[in-house]
């Protein structure tokens, strides 16, 4: 399984989770099963270019996000392209790796979307 996480920087899985995911510099993907990383660029309208970043994502293979937190809209789309949200993310990268992995996130929902997206 392909798990993205939001990413200040892009130096890898040491990078602090991004507290806005449409303007996160990038995304550090994790392989549950091999344990390894690898990190993509975020390329979406958000940051100059193009497509939304769930489509990125999508593009990457990746089945579930962590995030701090994303608006209703986000929900709703990673919902229709069957990949999997969790919200609660904090610290690095790999931190909040460990706390899904220990059931520690929440699942994302529209009702409990941020509120300060459109």
């Amino acid at each position: 399984m392909k798990i993205a996480i939001p990413v200040n920087d892009t130096e890898g899985p040491e990078s602090e989770v991004s507290p806005h995911f449409g303007r996160a510099a990038g995304f550090i993907l994790f392989d549950s099963e091999s344990g390894e990383t690898e990190t993509i660029a975020n390329t979406s309208e958000h940051t100059g270019g193009s497509g939304k970043p769930p489509e990125l994502l999508e593009d990457a293979g990746v089945d579930v996000v962590l995030c701090a937190n994303l608006g209703r809209r986000a929900v709703a789309m990673f919902k229709q392209l069957g990949i999997g949200v969790c919200t609660g993310a904090s610290g690095t990268a790999r931190e909040t790796f460990e706390a899904w992995k220990n059931d520690e996130l929440d699942e994302a929902t529209e009702e409990g979307a941020c509120r300060g997206h459109h």
